[in-house]
C-alpha cells in the first residue's frame, strides 16, 4: 500500500479532550468533523518534566466512542515502556469498537531520562527495547500463537485473539538513521518533528530507497509531520504566545524553535506546511495555541482549506 496523495491535515489535543464533561467533549470532536479536519492526534506521556501527563490509549477510546467518524493518530505512543503484550491487547480491542480509525506512531522517549528510569528502563537501552517491542506488535497482530526468548521479552505461546482487523498501521517516530532503518524494517511510514522542509524531505527519500532495498514493495503507507504552530490574526502575537508555551512545556528559549514552527494566520501557516507537503509529507497535524480551544479549531480548518487547495 502507497502513501495516499490526499492531503490530510488534523489537530492534536491533549488536556481539553480529557475534560470531565462529556458534552464539551463531544462539541470540541464535533466542531473538528464540522471543519473538515481528518484526524485528532493524541501525545503520551507517564510523568513528563515533573509530572505532567496523559495515557495515550485512554485519550484515543476516549476520543473514538465520543465521535463516530474522526480518525485518530496516537504521535507518539512510548511503546518501549510498557510490555508489547499489553499494548498488542490495547490495539485489538480498540480495533473492535473503531475498526480502521487508528494509527500507531511510536516513539522512544528520553527527552525526560527521569520518566524512562522510573518505569524499570535504562534509558541507554530504549532503542534496542524498541527494536523488540515492535518485532513483538507485529507478529502478535497476526493472531498466530508467538514464542519468543529475546534480550527483553519472553513470550511462551503469546496470542492475542481476536487480532485487530484491518491491522493498526504503526509508524515511527524520531529522526535520522535510525528512523530510517527502524521504518524500512518495522513500521509502515514516518512521523517526522522538529526538522526543517529540507530535511523531512532527505529522510523522506532515504527511507523511499530503504523500502526498495528491503523488497517491501508498495513502499509506506503513512508518511506524517506534527509541528506546532501558533494560530491568530497578529502574527507578532501568535508567535509570542507561541514561544511561551513551548518554552514552558520544553524548558528551553523559544528561540530554539522559531525555525521550525509557524505563526500567524490559515495563509501564512499553510504556505509554512506546504513547504513540507512539497517535500512530501501527507498526514500533517498541528499542535494549535490560540487564545481558545476552539478558535484554534476553526483557524486550524481553515488551514486544511487552503493547503489542499494549493496542492491540487
Amino acid at each position: 500500500m502507497q502513501v495516499t496523495t490526499d492531503i490530510e491535515l488534523g489537530i492534536a489535543i491533549n488536556d481539553e479532550l480529557l475534560t470531565p464533561d462529556p458534552g464539551e467533549r463531544r462539541a470540541l470532536l464535533d466542531h473538528m468533523g464540522e471543519v473538515g479536519l481528518d484526524h485528532l492526534t493524541v501525545g503520551d506521556h507517564i510523568s513528563f518534566h515533573g509530572g505532567v501527563g496523559f495515557d495515550g490509549f485512554v485519550a484515543a477510546s476516549t476520543a473514538l466512542a465520543t465521535h463516530d467518524s474522526l480518525k485518530v493518530l496516537m504521535g507518539v505512543y512510548l511503546a518501549g515502556l510498557r510490555h508489547p503484550m499489553a499494548t498488542a491487547r490495547q490495539l485489538a480491542t480498540l480495533s473492535q469498537i473503531a475498526p480502521g480509525r487508528l494509527t500507531l506512531g511510536v516513539g522512544v522517549a528520553g527527552e525526560d531520562r527521569t520518566e524512562v528510569a522510573n518505569m524499570g528502563v535504562d534509558p541507554s537501552s530504549r532503542g534496542r527495547r524498541m527494536d523488540e517491542t515492535l518485532g513483538l506488535l507485529r507478529r502478535l497482530a497476526t493472531g498466530e500463537a508467538v514464542d519468543h526468548e529475546g534480550e527483553f521479552f519472553t513470550l511462551e505461546k503469546g496470542l492475542i485473539l481476536p487480532p485487530p482487523e484491518p491491522r493498526v498501521p504503526i509508524v515511527i517516530g524520531g529522526g535520522g538513521e535510525v528512523a530510517v532503518r527502524r521504518t524500512a524494517e518495522l513500521g509502515d511510514g514516518w512521523l517526522g518533528m522538529w526538522c526543517s522542509a529540507r530535511r523531512y524531505g532527505a529522510t523522506h527519500q532515504q527511507i523511499l530507497e530503504a523500502f526498495e532495498e528491503k523488497g517491501r514493495t508498495g513502499g509506506p503507507s503513512f508518511a506524517g509531520f506534527n509541528v506546532w504552530v501558533g494560530l491568530g490574526s497578529d502574527a507578532a502575537k501568535a508567535r509570542q504566545d507561541l514561544g511561551e508555551r513551548m518554552s514552558a512545556l520544553y524548558n528551553l528559549p523559544a528561540e530554539k524553535f522559531q525555525h521550525i514552527t509557524a505563526a500567524g494566520g490559515p495563509e501564512e501557516v499553510a504556505e509554512f506546511l506546504d513547504t513540507y507537503v512539497q517535500a512530501g509529507a501527507r498526514t500533517i497535524t498541528i499542535i494549535p495555541v490560540a487564545d481558545t480551544i476552539h478558535e484554534a479549531i476553526e483557524l486550524s480548518g481553515e488551514v486544511r482549506r487552503r493547503l489542499v487547495a494549493a496542492d491540487r
